[in-house]
C-alpha cells in the first residue's frame, strides 16, 4: 500500500502562486511500482478532474486550462510529486488531490487527502 500526503494549499490572490507538494510513504516495493503520480482537482459541484500527471520516466500532460501556468514535476528517488501553480485564477479554487498509479500484477490507484486552494481578491 501507498499512502499520500498533500501540503501547500492555501488562500491566494488572483495572478499570485502556491506550491503543492505530495509525498507517499509505504514499503520501498510499493514506492518504487509507482508509475505516475499526479494532480487533479474537484471545485463545489463539480466532477474532480484531472490537472496534471508526471510519469516515473518525466513525461507530463496537463490539462488545457492550467497549460503554461502550472508545471508537475517529481523526485522518484523521494518518491514525492510537487505542483507549482502561478498566474492563479479564481476558477481554480478547488480542493486539490494527490495520486499515485501503482503497478504490482495489477493496477491500482492512491489518492491523498486532499488540500484546499482558494483564489479570491
Amino acid at each position: 500500500q501507498v499512502q499520500l500526503v498533500e501540503s501547500g494549499g492555501g488562500l491566494v490572490q488572483p495572478g499570485g502562486s502556491l506550491r503543492l507538494s505530495c509525498a507517499a510513504s509505504g514499503s520501498i516495493f510499493s514506492r518504487n511500482s509507482i508509475d505516475s503520480m499526479g494532480w487533479y482537482r474537484q471545485a463545489p459541484g463539480k466532477e474532480r478532474e484531472l490537472v496534471a500527471t508526471i510519469t516515473s520516466g518525466g513525461s507530463t500532460t496537463y490539462a488545457d486550462s492550467v497549460k503554461g501556468r502550472f508545471t508537475i514535476s517529481r523526485d522518484n528517488a523521494k518518491s514525492t510529486v510537487a505542483l507549482q501553480m502561478n498566474s492563479l485564477k479564481p476558477e481554480d479554487t478547488a480542493v486539490y488531490y494527490c495520486s499515485a498509479r501503482v503497478i504490482i500484477q495489477s493496477v491500482t490507484t492512491y489518492w491523498g487527502q486532499g488540500t484546499q486552494v482558494t483564489v479570491s481578491s
